[in-house]
């Protein structure tokens, strides 16, 4: 296989210190490449770039007439969010609607990914819980699939449990290709993740963005995760977060979802495009850099969002005093 180009590079003083290569792919709904480089038919993990996707299951059971999640609990499904106070009292609100508790969550605890939540909470002499942990939303719209389904929600996170059976199905269906189990892997908050070609993730977000061949109770469902999720961009991420910042510039016309090991994805929704990129080395600013250089080209972002993409595409590199010395930028077919 041919390696794919660099789309990212780091310089210090007049040099060029690191080459990040990728791939990247741009596509309509009807699966045409607007866009692309490198291998986009390589299989990567999607990691949680895909919660969206994952999420549609809550209108797949009907989770969703049970329970009548709420945009705030519907972004939340989609999140990596960052154990601010609002992403803990969102989730904590929602397992109590559900009649479940923190116990009831197998995603394992970690510190808040927020530097100030995560002061606060050490200083209050408090131990962090699954509530903290930035994929408790995507658990708790879990645990509501399976309640409406009828079943156990005890190991839910298993492969061949029934919620995690509907999470594959909804994603199937999005992406027009079947998950192997030949390429499967667990991901950092213990549910499955499959492999799939970069090509398939993003035309699934194009579907998603416009619901195009998809039954009319799930478009209806990707068209409310997408509204809930660009309706309320903290609860994506956290303060300051790249998709934050993003989805708030744009106003509804992008939605953005950061996946670990130099995953993006997300779509340009007034274009009915979806996108996915990888950085092959998994550097997550990196990616960064070359998902601003890819909105940058391909979204015709107006004053507003143009800044905020080139202050996330071209990041200065300091000195421990503060100096700056180098710069981190788009590069090849994204600069």
């Amino acid at each position: 296989m041919d390696a794919n180009p660099v789309l990212a590079e780091t310089t210090r003083g007049n040099w060029i210190e690191n080459r990040h290569r990728g791939a990247f792919a741009v596509v309509d709904a009807n699966g045409t490449v607007i866009a692309s480089a490198g291998d986009i038919d390589f299989p990567i993990f999607p990691r949680s770039a895909i919660k969206s996707m994952q999420a549609l299951a809550i209108f797949g059971s009907d989770a969703i007439g049970e329970f009548h999640h709420s945009p705030q609990e519907l972004a939340l499904a989609c999140a990596s969010h960052h154990g601010e106070e609002p992403h803990v009292e969102g989730v904590a609100h929602l397992l109590e609607r559900l009649g479940l508790s923190v116990d009831d969550l197998e995603c394992g605890a970690h510190p808040p990914t927020n530097p100030a939540a995560r002061d606060a909470l050490r200083q209050a002499g408090l131990k962090p819980t699954a509530l903290h942990n930035n994929c408790s939303g995507k658990h708790g719209g879990m645990l509501s699939v399976g309640l409406a389904m009828g079943v156990a929600t005890k190991g839910y996170v298993e492969r061949e449990h029934a919620v995690q059976r509907a999470v594959r199905e909804a994603i199937e269906m999005v992406i027009g290709e079947p998950l192997s189990e030949e390429r499967c892997g667990t991901d950092g908050c213990s549910i499955p993740t499959f492999a799939a070609p970069l090509r398939a993730f993003a035309r699934g977000f194009a579907v998603m963005a416009t619901g195009r061949g998809l039954p009319p109770d799930m478009a209806a469902g990707a068209r409310q995760l997408f509204d809930a999720a660009t309706q309320y961009p903290l609860l994506v991420a956290g303060t300051g977060h790249a998709d934050t910042r993003i989805m708030s510039a744009f106003g509804g016309r992008v939605m953005q979802k950061i996946g670990a090991e130099g995953v993006q994805c997300g779509a340009i929704r007034d274009k009915g495009w979806g996108y996915a990129l990888k950085c092959d080395d998994g550097n997550m600013a990196a990616s960064q850099s070359m998902l601003a250089g890819l909105l940058l080209n391909y979204s015709d972002p107006e004053a507003d969002e143009l800044a905020v993409l080139q202050s996330i595409a071209n990041r200065p590199i300091n000195s421990v005093r503060g100096a700056q010395v180098g710069w981190l930028r788009p590069a090849g077919p994204l600069a």
